[in-house]
């Protein structure tokens, strides 16, 4: 189990993040599925509101939460909110020993990893907007950086 503060009490034993448009009604739905099948309890926020900040209700699914999996597919790092999951998620990796797994969902993890391919169309965008905003960048690509790294799963190479 994490260890947890005062403030952060554990609900759910799993925490998904994923773009929805790429894995919503395939695979997160089907992995959804299976932890659901065996007694896991699963956030999946389905039925959120998506706009630049994350809502309070989110960051406390985070937070209480003992495993993350976030499904990198290749439209991930072109939402603003899935990056921001993404460091609030490793915030609590380092604050809680919150357990991390990655899946690399048809993308290469070094694509993630270095910010290539389509992460690295989905960053050139993100400098034009929030060109004002380096420490927010910054902050996204050390999140990709290390996320990447993690010991996971990679679909092209495991079934």
């Amino acid at each position: 189990m994490a260890s947890s503060s005062s403030s952060s009490q554990v609900k759910y034993d799993v925490f998904l993040s994923f773009r929805g448009e790429d894995t919503r009604d395939n695979f997160t739905s089907h992995l959804n599925a299976a932890l659901c099948w065996r007694k896991i309890v699963t956030f999946i926020d389905d039925e959120l509101v998506r706009g630049d900040e994350i809502s309070p209700s989110l960051l406390n699914a985070i937070e209480g939460s003992e495993i993350s999996i976030i499904v990198f597919s290749k439209g991930y790092a072109s939402s603003t909110w899935c990056l921001h999951e993404l460091v609030e998620i490793l915030n609590c990796k380092g604050t809680y020993g919150q357990v991390v797994i990655p899946v690399f969902y048809h993308v290469d993890p070094s694509d993630v990893r270095k910010q290539s391919g389509t992460y690295g169309d989905a960053f050139g965008k993100h400098e034009v907007r929030y060109m004002e905003r380096k420490e927010m960048l910054q902050r996204w690509r050390n999140a990709l950086t290390e996320a990447a790294n993690l010991s996971g799963f990679d679909s092209n190479s495991t079934r």
